[in-house]
């Protein structure tokens, strides 16, 4: 089943209006850059001399900063400490609109602040961190659980972000989650330690790699034991579904129905994964609330952290940027299925070998109009994998004469590549496929219904396979031909 940019970033315009409660341990993530010229004389260690720092929300506030940059209004229940930071905390949370905050501030807590140190060409030099890993008291439960029990009947979905740091403790989390189950909204969990039993009843939860090893006591090296980890996952804690983040591997998506989906990692450049797990839980959770449905829903937060992870810092994503990192993979995509005959002929026999239907049609599609769209989904149809054969440009020339084609050869195997029916476009350069044919050795052949049995290339090789032939219904009024008239009269 195809997955083009067109079947993911239809959703995106479901995510305006939606609104979340977001819940967890809020932080202050603090960014400081600055020039390295010498060892300090008192020890052995860079001296950096500061140039530049900022601050952003951390923690669960990045996730709910990832919501409402996708569209979301976000209600966020955090906790924070009466200081200098916990103030900073409440002003990044003023300068966005989109987020209404719910804040405990208490005496007892220090509000987490997580320095971290970069030469000015990006080196990671150091991180420092101030925290109180203190679980909330009853009282300050009891007040959260109040104004959240208010605002989940209101909201499309609930994230809770565990960072370990108090907020989201075994009994909180059991009744936010009881609460989100009453309203029946979707809840994503990020977690965190090792004891998953809080967070059962939740819709999906996120854990990374080492996470799972650790929650579960197994080792996840190979993609079978990581199967196998997030199973006994699903099995302990009841939940829906385990959605395992991998860095550089990608996500693998394990479902109740023990549906395992592998999803690759959308970047090749990785700058830095601070965050990469706030922005899933966030699209997943707008997503969720969407109603998109669970494996896209999962596929777009893939996208969303290839790209936040090719940038410096705990970045968001927007809709437009995950819509335009929809369509320049696509493009991406389009251009790996161009390939040559040898290549084709490879890819047909592994397909073969699998069990599935391999089609093949052919044609120079100069200008695509309706009636190739036609024939391309007739084409589909009939197979599992669709090969199309593209006449090169001189073949095109000697065929219909001067003027043509009026595209390019790469210009018509990018638009035949970006077709969601199509799996492979081969160029050839000779009058028909013939050659081609016999090197893809196709199950189904398919030329539209102008031809008969007899004239289609290649007919007596398929069948003598023990193939088939097909003649595909024609659309009326639609010929490349034609169109091009109709310009040069106009």
């Amino acid at each position: 089943m195809s997955h083009s940019s067109s079947d993911l970033s239809r959703y995106i315009g479901q995510f305006k209006g939606r609104r979340l409660v977001c819940v967890g341990d809020v932080m202050v993530d603090r960014f400081i850059f600055g020039d390295v010229q010498r060892i300090s004389p008192e020890a052995p260690v860079p001296v950096v001399r500061i140039t530049k720092e900022f601050s952003q929300l951390g923690g669960s506030g990045n996730v709910a900063r990832n919501a409402s940059s996708l569209g979301a209004s976000v209600a966020f229940f955090s906790v924070i400490g009466s200081d200098r930071a916990g103030k900073e905390v409440s002003d990044l949370l003023a300068k966005i609109e989109a987020i209404e905050p719910f804040i405990r501030v208490t005496a007892d807590r220090e509000t987490t602040i997580k320095n971290r140190f970069f030469s000015s060409d990006g080196h990671h030099l150091l991180r420092a961190d101030r925290e109180t890993a203190k679980p909330l008291t009853q009282s300050g439960e009891d007040d959260l659980c109040l104004s959240l029990a208010r605002e989940i009947e209101k909201a499309d979905a609930l994230i809770l972000s565990d960072y370990g740091k108090g907020v989201v403790t075994r009994s909180f989390a059991q009744r936010a989650i009881a609460l989100a189950r009453e309203a029946r909204v979707p809840i994503i969990v990020d977690p965190k330690g090792s004891d998953y039993a809080h967070y059962a009843g939740a819709t999906v939860i996120t854990p990374n790699q080492s996470e799972l090893a650790l929650a579960t006591g197994r080792t996840v090296e190979s993609d079978d034991d990581l199967v196998a980890a997030a199973i006994a996952l699903l099995e302990s804690t009841s939940v829906d579904a385990v959605l395992v983040t991998r860095s550089a591997d990608g996500m693998t998506l394990v479902e109740e129905s023990h549906t395992v989906s592998h999803l690759r990692a959308e970047s090749q450049e990785i700058s830095d994964v601070t965050g990469a797990g706030d922005t899933v839980a966030a699209v997943l959770g707008i997503a969720l609330a969407a109603s998109v449905p669970l494996i896209d829903s999962a596929r777009l937060a893939n996208a969303a952290a290839g790209l936040v992870v090719t940038r410096r810092g705990t970045a968001v994503v927007s809709a437009r940027e995950l819509g335009a990192g929809l369509l320049r993979r696509d493009l991406s995509a389009a251009e790996l299925k161009v390939v040559d005959a040898a290549t084709a002929a490879t890819r047909s026999a592994m397909w073969r070998a699998d069990g599935l239907t391999v089609g093949f049609t052919n044609g120079c599609f100069d200008l695509l109009h309706p009636g190739h769209v036609s024939l391309l989904a007739q084409a589909k149809g009939a197979c599992d994998r669709l090969v199309v054969g593209l006449n090169s440009d001189a073949s095109v020339a000697r065929l219909k004469g001067p003027g043509r084609p009026v595209q390019a050869e790469a210009a018509r195997a990018a638009v035949m590549a970006s077709m969601e029916h199509v799996d492979l476009v081969v160029i050839f350069g000779e009058d028909t496929p013939l050659t081609l044919i016999k090197e893809a050795r196709p199950n189904v052949l398919v030329k539209g219904a102008d031809y008969d049995k007899d004239g289609v290339v290649g007919a007596d090789i398929v069948e003598a396979d023990g193939g088939r032939v097909i003649l595909a219904d024609l659309v009326d009024s639609f010929s490349t031909s034609a169109t091009i008239d109709a310009l040069r009269k106009g």
